[in-house]
């Protein structure tokens, strides 16, 4: 596998630059695009309710995620508690709304990454980075002196600030961000969201100039490049003719993972529209229309 690039940056001290720069977005802390201003450094929180430190729910080779991703031996998840989104549908909502899990440092942090490694995982798969940049970055030379060589994923719920993307140039070699939804309006219904299509747009454009279509090795492993997540909903609330139509002008080759695997979690049954699974047709009709505009690189 091709050495990530994070280790020349730590090598050129690149890094540390890269680290200085993250930390001053946290005091007060514009890390995302709801811009709370809140001193992070001082435990104040805002709206995605972390503090300076992370939270970890759980860690370990996950097996859930994309082919090239999970390989033989596992994605090594690290979730993160905490959410700069509040989904009314969320499925890990004990995670993102409720906070379950512990404080941990970073040198631990750090520690983890390379258990993961130890145990085989194909790659480091930050589940919810977008509040914990930061912990990440102050983390990884800890871990790259300790022998960390395998890639980094950035999985988020597409609700990232460009700025802090261009920030991150160099040192995730995957990205995997979720489009949730092509309509402001929806997403403030339901994420509490104004403003998600402005940002998520410009913000997985520049994942995407960074690292461009997924690259995969001889044994069907992910190296670097764009996953792109979609999670169907009922009635098409998440506007997945648009969110497809996006993608593909990204790119025909981008991998677009069509999630179908929606159910009413959290509080959907507070909308009467998310009380149900989507149906057959639902699906069909967008794997249909994914594959009529060209996509080549369908996952469902």
């Amino acid at each position: 596998m091709k050495r990530p690039s994070y280790i020349r940056l730590f090598n050129e001290g690149i890094l540390q630059e890269r680290l200085e720069k993250i930390n001053r977005l946290i005091n007060p802390c514009i890390l995302c695009p709801h811009h709370c201003r809140v001193n992070r450094k001082l435990e104040k929180t805002g709206n995605c309710h972390a503090g300076h430190l992370p939270v970890l729910a759980s860690w370990g080779p996950h097996f859930g995620e994309e082919p090239p991703l999970v390989g033989h031996h596992g994605s090594g998840a690290i979730f993160f508690s905490h959410c700069n989104l509040h989904c009314i549908f969320c499925q890990n909502f004990d995670i993102s709304q409720l906070a379950s899990g512990r404080i941990c440092s970073f040198e631990e942090l750090a520690d983890i990454m390379i258990e993961l490694q130890l145990r085989g995982c194909h790659n480091i798969n930050f589940v919810t980075p977008t509040h914990m940049a930061h912990a990440i970055l102050k983390a990884l030379p800890r871990a790259i002196e300790n022998g960390l060589r395998i890639p980094l994923v950035y999985n988020s719920g597409g609700y990232d600030s460009a700025d802090t993307i261009r920030i991150l140039d160099g040192i995730f070699d995957i990205y995997m961000p979720d489009l949730k939804y092509f309509d402001n309006e929806t997403a403030f219904k339901l994420s509490g969201i104004r403003n998600y299509v402005d940002e998520a747009v410009p913000a997985i454009r520049e994942m995407y100039r960074q690292t461009g279509d997924l690259v995969i090795d001889d044994e069907g492993i992910a190296e670097r490049g764009l996953i792109v997540r979609h999670l169907i909903l009922p009635e098409n609330l998440g506007n997945t003719v648009d969110v497809i139509d996006f993608v593909r002008d990204l790119s025909v080759n981008t991998y677009f993972n069509l999630m179908d695997q929606y159910w009413p979690a959290y509080h959907a049954h507070n909308d009467p529209r998310l009380g149900r699974r989507i149906t057959g047709k639902e699906l069909e009709k967008a794997l249909h229309h994914a594959e009529s505009v060209g996509l080549t690189r369908i996952a469902d």
